[in-house]
């Protein structure tokens, strides 16, 4: 399960962050994760919960964003949302695989105090 190692890494910036700031606490992490990620929001949320068990995360909310996908079209230069890595263009029926947003994992916000 590649979601513990991403969420441990997420929680090691949030409290580098909280280091860095003279914070005590980290309130909530924001996450951005696309759908052709590959990353399970369900078990990022229960690997979120083990790995700020003990730290001052602990009791954080975790806050997920879904990213849809969205592919380019060069043939009439338009975006459109696509659910898979090749989508058909709606407006000139083109087969694209250029995926422009879907396959984030960002670390989007830290709140801490």
């Amino acid at each position: 399960m590649h979601e513990v190692g991403l969420i441990q890494n997420a929680v090691a910036m949030a409290l580098e962050t909280v280091r860095s700031r003279g914070a005590g606490r980290v309130h909530a992490i924001r996450l951005r994760i696309g759908a052709m990620s590959g990353v399970v929001p369900e078990a990022l949320q229960f690997a979120f919960d083990l790995a700020c068990r003990g730290t001052p995360a602990e009791g954080a909310a975790l806050e997920i964003e879904a990213v849809p996908a969205v592919c380019w079209c060069a043939a009439c230069a338009a975006e459109f949302a696509c659910d898979d890595f090749l989508g058909e263009c709606p407006r000139c029926h083109a087969v694209s695989a250029e995926l422009r947003r879907g396959t984030e994992m960002e670390l989007a916000a830290v709140e801490v105090s």
